[in-house]
């Protein structure tokens, strides 16, 4: 009787055991935890790429946590983070969705910052997703057509390359050039060596020039300044002059003053009109009387 019981006590220990060892793996696996110190953050990204609940989350490479949920919220993914209690992040932490290996797992990397200020685990946090394999090979995918065409320009490119320079024509035609360039480079050399004084002697001109004009700047500063002056006092004097002269004529124009008057009153215009052809007829009978026979003059004369 007390062999059974021992039997009995042995096999519930063993059962107890190994259901503590169930729960324990289960609980890492799904990373379920009693800890009611651990954090949570909510972090907002554009696209997570296959990100499930459960991945791991890592600060610098260690692993501080795990995705607790997603979810949609409009065009964007909400990610809600369970961290490790002792983790230390500060307010200008990043957050990434990366590849977690080559077979395709994902994770969140946490780089924690340098900030002196401490992170603010109630705010939403903004997030980047880094890409991955199958988004390189969609963008690869994306940009072959264009790729396609760029290698066939670049091909036939390099094929009239090799036919220039395989034409014997164009060969002969750039070793003439260089020669000629080479030709010119020595003449060139030449004629600096054979005029380097008057060369010397050209520079030296400019730097004196420089140098006088500078001291003339600098002795007559003055006058100069004056100068200036007096030609911005004779500008501001021309406008006012202009300005006068134009509001002279606007006033002519309108009739305001008296030439105005005279020249835009028909009457007096056509007296003038009809004086001038009356000087005009009595000149031309003066000339015609001088070319015959003189002017006469009828006149009587009294004397005292």
């Amino acid at each position: 009787m007390k062999d059974q019981r021992k039997t009995e006590i042995r096999v519930g220990i063993t059962v107890i055991v190994a259901l503590l060892i169930v729960l324990w793996v289960f609980s890492w696996a799904k990373n379920i935890t009693v800890n009611s110190n651990r954090k949570e953050i909510k972090i907002e990204f554009s696209s997570v790429a296959g990100l499930e609940k459960g991945d791991p989350v890592t600060i610098n490479g260690v692993r501080k946590g795990y995705v607790k949920d997603i979810f949609i919220n409009n065009n964007s993914v909400l990610v809600v983070v369970n961290l490790d209690p002792d983790v230390n992040i500060k307010d200008d932490a990043k957050f990434y969705v990366m590849m977690l290996d080559l077979m395709g797992g994902k994770k969140i990397e946490i780089n924690p910052g340098n900030s002196s200020n401490q992170l603010n685990f109630s705010t939403l946090q903004q997030g980047q997703f880094l890409g991955d394999i199958s988004t390189a090979m969609a963008l690869f995918g994306s940009v072959e057509t264009d790729l396609v065409a760029v290698i066939k320009e670049v091909k036939f490119t390099l094929s009239q390359l090799n036919n220039t320079l395989s034409d014997q024509q164009f060969n002969k035609d750039l070793r003439a050039s260089l020669a000629n360039l080479t030709q010119l480079t020595e003449n060139l050399n030449k004629l600096i060596l054979a005029n380097r004084t008057e060369l010397n002697d050209l520079l030296n001109s400019g730097v004196n020039l420089t140098k006088t004009v500078n001291e003339f700047i600098s002795t007559n500063k003055d006058s100069i300044s004056r100068t200036l002056s007096t030609l911005h006092h004779t500008l501001e004097e021309s406008k006012s002059l202009i300005s006068r002269v134009n509001n002279f004529i606007d006033q002519t124009n309108n009739n305001q003053n008296n030439l105005g008057k005279i020249i835009n009153d028909p009457a007096i215009v056509n007296d003038l009109k009809s004086s001038l052809n009356q000087l005009k007829d009595l000149t031309k009978l003066l000339l015609e009387q001088l070319k015959k026979e003189g002017i006469k003059v009828d006149a009587n004369i009294n004397l005292f």
